[in-house]
């Protein structure tokens, strides 16, 4: 059960940044360019999303947008960080 709710929080991210890429224009809309959400994708996807929605919905990084991206950093580096925990341990 552990390694699904693992494959789910690393997979479900990217399928949304798929979504929004293939049926709208979110992503480009709070990027300029098309390499910064190709290197979210790979390395910090929630961060990424979390900066599209702060960019498209909050008017950029005040205030909410701000804390909506530190809450999705804290999330990525936690996810990273707990594989690298669970390998430790074995």
């Amino acid at each position: 059960m552990g390694c699904f709710a693992a494959f789910f929080a690393l997979a479900m991210p990217r399928f949304v940044m798929v979504l929004l890429w293939l049926f709208g224009d979110y992503l480009s809309r709070a990027y300029d360019n098309f390499f910064l959400p190709l290197l979210g994708f790979f390395f910090l996807p929630t961060t990424t999303l979390a900066f599209a929605v702060a960019q498209n919905e909050t008017g950029g990084l005040h205030r909410w947008g701000l804390a909506l991206v530190i809450v999705a950093v804290l999330l990525d580096l936690g996810i990273w960080g707990s594989g690298r925990g669970a390998f430790k341990r074995k």
